[in-house]
């Protein structure tokens, strides 16, 4: 068997947070009905797709997207604590232009390069780049040859593909300026650790968004 494994990555659906362009981080935050909505296509699209595994991130809006996912393929989910997103310090539950009214020039300094000045008691995103990558590298090694379904956080994959694809990682938001809630973007590695980036943001279903 090959051991080149493709993995599928899919941002949870919206939140009520991300609909108001607020900072999730690891705060445990619900779905909208359009999250559920985009979830739910998720889960067709799966059924048609039919990949032969489903890891999510430990917070309840990955799980809850992959839900419909999992019982498509009747199938349980793997958990990967490495997948959680990162935790964005004084920010969480803000939005940028909030921090931005009190702080300046700490977020124009984020602005301008996000890793090397990152927000007030935030995780380190180079740390966090070097879990999501090792996550992904874990999963792929137990599904050789296989396609993977990967829920997870715009931030940390963003971080994940740039150390991937041997991008700087301060240009993760220039680079990657978001992924869409629930679409998906294919990604291949190979053993050799080699990584490969075949599709970013196809929705799964026209949703004009």
């Amino acid at each position: 068997m090959s051991a080149r494994t493709t993995l599928l990555l899919a941002r949870h659906g919206q939140t009520i947070w991300h609909a108001e362009n607020r900072y999730a981080g690891v705060s445990d935050i619900g779905l909208t009905d359009k999250g559920r909505a985009q979830a739910e296509a998720l889960g067709r699209w799966a059924g048609v797709h039919r990949p032969d595994a489903i890891w999510t991130s430990p917070l309840s809006r990955a799980i809850a997207t992959a839900d419909p996912a999992c019982r498509a393929l009747g199938v349980s989910p793997h958990r990967e604590p490495g997948l959680r997103e990162c935790d964005f310090g004084v920010v969480e539950g803000r939005t940028l232009a909030e921090f931005a009214a009190e702080v300046p020039d700490a977020a124009e300094a984020f602005r301008a390069d996000p890793v090397a000045y990152p927000f007030p008691g935030a995780e380190d995103p180079a740390a966090a780049a070097a879990r999501g990558t090792q996550a992904l590298r874990r999963i792929a090694a137990a599904h050789p040859g296989e396609r993977v379904l990967v829920v997870a956080h715009n931030t940390l994959l963003r971080l994940t593909l740039c150390t991937l694809l041997s991008i700087p990682l301060g240009e993760y938001r220039r680079v990657f300026p978001r992924l869409r809630n629930a679409a998906i973007t294919e990604l291949r590695l190979d053993q050799d650790g080699s990584a490969a980036l075949l599709s970013l943001n196809v929705p799964c279903e026209q949703d004009r968004s």
